[in-house]
């Protein structure tokens, strides 16, 4: 569909942007796709991780963006989802053994990919996706010069309930049944109905659609819900990025854009990892903003992109700043 302001096609990928496979370093195959800027002011390169269950192809309008701006995109899929295979029986199942085989993955991709491509480098991340750029910068796995987070989540949207309590009910479901079995049914968030998935995503109906196209063009891409044994992860992962003194180590500027009445991530886990990074910013919008906020209407979404603009202006010129003064 192309949007009538931009005249950019969003289920169509960009003219220059080629897609292939890389190998992580046990073999498992991986997609990515990379846009090269031919522009002789080209500002550096951005990596763009989507979140659980995702596509970058969701993304494009945003990526053109980025690209427009000057900078190199690169997009990946997360190994297990996407067209990048899964590491359950059921391709519907998004199922993973640990969170740690993730960090293992983009760390290898990005001490390849800083090489292949022009600095500064950046990571940009949704959700899922930036749940694991924070964890990838706390465990010292990737080093990029300013990272954006969008949504990130650094702990789940759910009951109000201890956050150890909802870890062991997690473990007893995986003891109880087969671990990669689905953790609820359809949706993005247990309990809810499939019809109210795009009030949890977002406000703009043809963004939303862009999903759907998609699918219809690459069945390869569809998967459902998240496997008990991703739930228990993801809880075993959230307990390690908040441990005491984690947050405070990473050095890098960060973004951080976030909805207050995001459904399916924690808005307080987001402010208390805010408040606690030596070099980040946070941006909150309200109830006008589900959780794809790069995918909401244009008064939402116009928005989050100025921000991420100014903020890269102002990170990467101060890290010029710094590196003319070690010279």
């Amino acid at each position: 569909m192309t949007d009538n302001a931009t005249g950019f096609d969003r289920r169509s990928l960009p003219k220059g942007a080629q897609e292939q496979y890389w190998q992580a370093q046990d073999g498992w195959k991986i997609r990515r796709m990379d846009w090269p800027n031919e522009s002789k002011a080209s500002r550096g390169s951005v990596l763009f991780m989507p979140g659980r269950g995702d596509i970058y192809e969701k993304y494009l309008e945003t990526l053109n963006h980025l690209h427009g701006h000057g900078w190199n995109i690169t997009a990946c899929d997360w190994r297990g989802q996407g067209a990048s295979g899964r590491m359950a029986d059921s391709q519907y199942v998004g199922h993973i053994d640990d969170f740690s085989t993730w960090i293992d993955d983009i760390g290898f991709f990005w001490s390849k990919w800083v090489k292949e491509t022009p600095g500064p480098h950046v990571i940009m991340a949704h959700s899922m996706g930036g749940h694991l750029a924070a964890r990838a910068l706390v465990d010292g796995a990737i080093t990029p010069d300013a990272c954006i987070l969008s949504a990130p989540m650094l702990g789940m949207s759910g009951p109000p309930l201890p956050l150890a309590v909802s870890h062991l009910f997690a473990r007893i479901m995986c003891k109880i049944g087969d671990p990669a079995r689905p953790a609820w049914k359809v949706s993005e968030k247990p309990g809810t109905p499939i019809r109210e998935r795009q009030s949890l995503l977002t406000h703009h109906q043809a963004r939303y659609d862009d999903e759907a196209a998609w699918w219809a063009k690459r069945p390869e891409l569809v998967l459902g819900p998240a496997s008990w044994q991703w739930v228990e992860r993801a809880y075993a992962s959230v307990r390690h990025i908040h441990a005491p003194g984690q947050w405070e180590k990473v050095t890098t500027p960060i973004l951080i854009l976030a909805a207050s009445e995001d459904k399916l991530v924690s808005h307080d886990a987001i402010v208390d990892a805010s408040a606690r990074l030596p070099h980040a910013k946070l941006v909150t919008y309200g109830e006008e903003c589900a959780h794809e906020l790069l995918r909401e209407v244009d008064a939402v979404r116009d928005l989050a992109l100025a921000e991420i603009d100014l903020f890269l202006e102002q990170s990467l010129a101060a890290a010029r700043n710094r590196d003319s003064q070690s010279a």
